[in-house]
Parts: C-alpha cells; structure tokens; sequence
C-alpha cells in the first residue's frame, strides 16, 4: 500500500510541474508576439526650388498622422509645410528644406503639430531636372498624388500652410494637400521662402481655392532661412506676435 500511495503521489506532482511548465511557455511566447509589434516612424527629410526653385522629395514619409512639437495648448493648430532638401537655389546641397526651418520655427512657438507634405513619386534630385519637373507640372495645372494624408482634419481650426515659391507659384502638390479636404470652416496661414519675389499672391490662390480664412502672410528669401537662422527666427517671431494666435 505505501508503494502504491508513494506512486500516485509521484505522477501527481509530475503531471502538476509539466502543466506549469506550458503555461509559462504560453506566456512567454505571447510577451514576445506583443513586444515584436512594428511601429511606423515618419521620416522628415525636405524642400525647394524658389522662383525658379527646384522641386524634390527624398524618402517621402509613410505616416499618414501628424507629428512633432504637440503641446495641449496647440493641439488645434496644424503646420503643414511642403518643402524639400537636396540641391537647392542659392544655397547649394542641404540637408533640410528651407521651408522646413521655417515650419520648425512657427511650431515650436505656437505648440502646432506638422504634417510634411511629400508626393508619392520623389523629385530628382539635381537642381536642373527638378526645375524642369516643376515647370511641367505647372503648366499641366498637375495635382501630383501625395504619400500620406491627414485623418483627422476636423480637430484643427488653424493651418498655417508653408511652401517654397516655385516658378512664381505653389508647388503643385500644395493644391493637391488643399483639395483633398474641405477647408472652407478654417483659418489658413500662409508662409513661404523665395528667391526674391515674396509671396507672389498666393495667398490669394488659397483663399480662393479652399474658401478660408487667409490672414497675414509670411514670406522670407530661402537663403536666410538657410544661412541666417537667427535673422529667420526674429523675423517669424514678430510675425506670429502681430498675429497673437499663438498662447
């Protein structure tokens, strides 16, 4: 009888250390399914090609939400900005688009979020061939399909919309990112770098191309936006100051 009981006792406990055992390798396993989740990052590289700037958008962004600089204060602001890197009008080969200065710049003071306007298909990245690009796409009126969108537009009431002037206008991809909402019930801020012909009414054409609010525009040459940081910075400062959107 004691060997038997001893028997029973012993095949108890094994079957109880083996049913442990699986239940920690399920766990485990599932940690590890859990832990191994891809994340999608945005990739922020650049701009411009201004008057005759140059037009190109290296390793485009996949996210289709917006990022960065996200205070709750300017959790309703939104700064979208087309702008490119590569090699650019008067300042040679640059690793930041000019007009991504400008947006960083006008986030950082006002707490909005940015989103970078990209297309699809990337520009050349010779300055020559990215002119020639962006005049052919202005003169077809092309609207080029950009990579990523915005889910929820809605939850901004105001946009403040950066590109470089190209061939006296926005880059075509801009009227693409315009007409893919309905921006009718917000305020837009126009801001751009050029080359030394300003805003070149464009803030006209988005007023009457979305049917918003446009207020004061804001322009700076693409060489100090590049060169001058400082000088740029002052100048968006009292910019956004005179507007007194920002908290």
């Amino acid at each position: 009888m004691r060997k038997i009981l001893t028997a029973i006792i012993l095949c108890t406990a094994t079957m109880l250390f083996t049913a442990c055992g699986s239940t920690g390798s399920s766990n485990s396993q599932a940690r590890t399914t859990y832990t191994a989740a891809t994340v999608k990052s945005a990739d922020t590289s650049s701009d411009e090609i201004n008057d005759t700037e140059k037009s190109t958008n290296s390793q485009p962004a996949k996210s289709e939400t917006v990022s960065d600089n996200t205070t709750d204060a300017g959790s309703n602001i939104l700064v979208a900005y087309f702008s490119r890197a590569d090699e650019n009008y008067g300042v040679g080969v640059i690793e930041k688009g000019n007009t991504q200065i400008i947006a960083e710049m006008i986030s950082e003071k006002t707490g909005g979020e940015m989103f970078h306007i990209q297309t699809l298909t990337p520009y050349p990245t010779d300055y020559d061939e990215c002119t020639d690009m962006a005049k052919q796409e202005l003169n077809d009126n092309a609207r080029p399909q950009l990579d990523a969108g915005i889910e929820n537009i809605d939850k901004y009431d105001v946009i403040y919309l950066g590109y470089p002037i190209w061939w006296g206008d926005m880059p075509m991809a801009v009227y693409t990112f315009m007409e893919s909402y309905d921006l009718s019930d917000k305020t837009i801020i126009p801001f751009c770098t050029h080359a030394g012909s300003g805003i070149s009414g464009t803030d006209e054409s988005i007023k009457s191309s979305t049917g918003a609010n446009v207020l004061d525009a804001f322009s700076i040459e693409g060489e100090t936006a590049q060169n001058d940081q400082q000088a740029a910075k002052s100048e968006v400062d009292s910019w956004l100051d005179g507007l007194g959107i920002q908290e």
